[in-house]
């Protein structure tokens, strides 16, 4: 069962499993000095940081996995699953990667092929930014993020509504926009498959 049980309309982006995995395997990648390994709380942090910035950029994410704030942070739902290996789809993942206590390490590279230029140049950026920093310096500047402080779980979970974020990015003014048209692509997404 995963961590953090589904809630009804807790995302109107669509989970890209096979981006996901490419973007961890991107910044992993980034770590040869360590083998093609991180903490998974550390990269899963900077791709939260990766997806935020997406939004704000472009109104949509990288991975379209669902934001939630737990602990130590905002993280990404579907991730955190694959890492604690609590979800059934988890082949495609455990080809690539593999999980070693805190630690998450790659162990084939899936290559890049579903990431545009914009979304590799945007994972460089946040790991430039943050490469430098320790898991509990990335933990403390994730506690600072309007939309995590506004959904503090304490040491439970709790989804981040996407208007949440939005607010914190300063687009509260098209947040309607954005959400409407993350709705119509899921729903597309749904009706044609993974292809569009």
């Amino acid at each position: 069962m995963p961590l953090i049980a589904k809630e009804k309309n807790s995302s109107p982006f669509s989970f890209n499993q096979r981006k996901a995995i490419l973007a961890v395997a991107f910044l992993l990648k980034q770590n040869y000095d360590t083998n093609c390994s991180d903490n998974y709380t550390r990269l899963l942090k900077l791709l939260y940081f990766a997806d935020r910035q997406s939004i704000k950029e472009t109104g949509s994410p990288i991975t379209g996995d669902r934001f939630v704030a737990m602990e130590y942070g905002p993280t990404l739902s579907n991730l955190l699953d694959f890492v604690k290996q609590q979800r059934p789809d988890n082949m495609e993942w455990d080809k690539y990667i593999q999980k070693n206590g805190f630690n998450i390490r790659l162990i084939k590279d899936p290559g890049n092929d579903e990431l545009c230029r914009y979304e590799i140049e945007l994972l460089n950026k946040i790991w430039q930014q943050y490469r430098e920093k320790g898991d509990w310096e990335i933990v403390e500047e994730s506690h600072k993020l309007l939309e995590w402080q506004q959904n503090n779980p304490g040491k439970s979970s709790k989804f981040i509504p996407l208007r949440d974020v939005l607010n914190a990015l300063g687009l509260s003014s098209c947040s309607d926009d954005i959400e409407t048209v993350a709705i119509e692509n899921k729903a597309a997404h749904q009706l044609f498959g993974a292809g569009i």
